[in-house]
């Protein structure tokens, strides 16, 4: 029996909408469907959506459990990873509230910056846990990683960890809609090519017809900016850069070094830069869960409509032969010939029977490339200080981040490097 392997299966809404699409797609049928995570109520919360969910779709899959991370993997063809080291509580406080004593504040502090430096050093070691497992016990199996920093947890799984992995997001799907939606343009028939790095790719062409679309949404950008609204920053890079970026306003303001500023506090709100973002959704969502896990958990006619997850398509797509167009983070093997051969990028990919082939993209035009470049330093030597276990290299990727070594001094970072491993304590012990 063909098995898809979810690590993290305890965040349960997220498990619906994956493992809910396998259900509802016929070349999945009959698979085992085994679940793993560290957290045994929300397992099993988990396990009793999913068997209802199977009851109300008829699905043929086979839901199980384990409380064995080896033997969940066991024979996996397909393994989807969305697990999050450390929770909201301690290490997501820690990884805001400590920064805020030097004056350094962040929104959202999963994927660059002193917050995303951080959770990677805590993710790495787990994940490349799961690559020993996998190579032993399931070597051949394609790893769908959902979890943040997006960029250096995949290169790491390639590079360090021997598994085929690709990085899913969402940003790349939502790009056109959200963008046309805002400013009231007509998306069908829209051609797109999008292409950069995980949370910070570029929307390089649009047309309808031949037509280039990009004039027309600068036009409506610039009078757009001109009213208070939720994209302010992202636009903000539009009409200074020259191409719009696929991840969101709150997320690229703390990518940059020119939106969040102890000089220019009137930035924040012209801006509308919503600081501890990250934070303010876990509390909503931990006092959400309660009243949403009757509806979701104990619903035994719960339904599903297959969702925009790319999961499935992947996997109906490598099980049927049936071609299907996805953005992927992979490997930059002189895919962007401009940006670092090691880093990892977020390119068009196309997926059938013989797995996930990412497409050339060719050079990024030189300020989009220097963009991401500076995003790239810091996951490179984040990696650097995980493979080698050297704190220097820490030191080395805060003061190349941009928008902390655009606050603090040289002195300053390294001490709050320190506080920050200080704080974290027993999810770094490599570095104490």
């Amino acid at each position: 029996m063909a098995k898809i392997t979810f690590l993290g299966a305890g965040s349960t809404v997220f498990a619906k909408n994956v493992l809910g699409d396998c259900m509802h797609t016929p070349a999945l049928q009959g698979f085992e469907l085994a679940l793993f995570d560290i957290d045994p109520q929300r397992l099993a919360d988990s396990e009793r959506m999913l068997n209802n969910l199977k009851r109300s779709s008829s699905s043929t899959c086979i839901i199980k459990s384990y409380s064995n991370r080896k033997e969940a993997l066991r024979g996996a063809k397909y393994v989807v990873n969305a697990i999050q080291v450390g929770g909201y509580d301690p290490c997501t406080i820690t990884d805001f509230e400590v920064p805020k004593k030097y004056g350094l504040r962040q929104t959202i502090a999963d994927t660059v910056g002193i917050g995303g430096i951080f959770r990677n050093l805590r993710t790495i070691p787990v994940m490349l846990d799961f690559a020993a497992d996998m190579r032993e016990v399931c070597p051949n199996a394609l790893f769908l990683n959902y979890t943040n920093p997006m960029a250096v947890l995949t290169q790491v799984m390639i590079t360090q960890g021997g598994v085929n992995t690709v990085g899913l997001c969402h940003s790349v799907q939502s790009c056109i809609p959200d963008l046309f939606r805002d400013l009231e343009l007509d998306p069908t028939g829209v051609q797109s090519k999008i292409a950069g790095i995980n949370h910070m790719a570029w929307l390089l062409e649009v047309t309808k017809d031949g037509k280039d679309l990009y004039p027309e949404i600068k036009r409506r950008a610039a009078e757009k900016q001109k009213e208070q609204h939720h994209d302010r920053v992202r636009y903000e890079m539009l009409l200074k850069f020259g191409y719009y970026n696929t991840e969101s306003s709150e997320h690229t303001a703390e990518y940059h070094p020119y939106f969040i500023k102890q000089r220019y506090p009137e930035l924040i709100e012209k801006l509308n830069i919503p600081l501890d973002e990250y934070p303010r959704r876990c509390v909503n969502q931990i006092k959400r869960w309660t009243e949403m896990r009757e509806e979701i958990v104990n619903n035994a006619d719960l339904e599903h409509a297959r969702s925009r997850e790319y999961a499935s398509y992947i996997l109906e797509a490598i099980e049927t032969g049936t071609p299907f167009k996805i953005g992927g983070n992979v490997l930059n093997t002189g895919l962007i010939p401009n940006l670092p051969r090691e880093a990892c990028v977020e390119v068009p990919c196309l997926v059938d029977k013989s797995g996930v082939t990412p497409t050339y993209v060719g050079d990024l035009p030189p300020q989009l490339a220097a963009l991401n470049r500076t995003n790239i330093n810091t996951q490179l030597l984040t990696i650097e200080a995980a493979v080698t276990g050297k704190k220097e290299h820490i030191y080395h990727a805060a003061m190349l981040d941009p928008h902390t070594a655009a606050e603090l001094s040289l002195d300053d970072i390294v001490a709050l490097c320190d506080d920050l491993i200080e704080a974290h304590d027993d999810w770094l012990p490599e570095f104490h």
